[in-house]
């Protein structure tokens, strides 16, 4: 069954690996370009973490999914631990930004990454079990979260400008 075959997965797994490396990149020259800006703004450091972190926990995953020969429950465990691990640094960083974006980008601060992480764990729950959607759960994450890193991405490049 195509949706319990992380091998049949692994092409997605290559593009979204070299996509995230690439928009990774980008952030990085993003906050080179308004470095001064944002480290006058208490909180923009960490919204800039928020980003990349975000592109990074998509990375793992894409990594993670091209490891040769593992199960489809382990990569399942794989991705509730690094998920965990994830959510932890990106929840602080979340609560560092507060400062920097108040109301105003609420939506990409806190929403779109929980839109993100959330059909993530869904699908590692859903490897685990053996039902209920497995790896298009995956893919639901990864798209949500590569939008929010964008998002969060011209809001450092461009918003922040304002």
């Amino acid at each position: 069954m195509t949706a319990y075959d992380v091998s049949e997965w692994s092409d997605l797994f290559v593009a979204t690996a070299g996509a995230t490396a690439a928009l990774s990149g980008l952030v990085f020259v993003a906050v080179s370009i308004n470095i001064e800006r944002i480290l006058k703004n208490e909180g923009v450091p960490d919204f800039a973490m928020v980003t990349l972190l975000l592109l990074l926990g998509v990375l793992m995953v894409s990594l993670v999914g091209l490891i040769p020969g593992q199960s489809v429950a382990a990569f399942g465990w794989e991705l509730i631990g690094g998920g965990l691990l994830w959510a932890l640094l990106v929840g602080t960083r979340m609560r560092a930004s507060v400062p920097a974006v108040g109301e105003r980008y609420l939506a990409s601060r806190v929403i779109l990454p929980l839109l993100g992480s959330l059909p993530l764990l869904v699908g590692a729950i859903s490897l685990i079990a053996g039902s209920g959607g497995g790896l298009y759960w995956i893919v639901a994450g990864i798209v949500t979260t590569i939008f929010a890193a964008v998002v969060n991405a011209w809001i450092l490049l461009v918003e922040i400008l304002r």
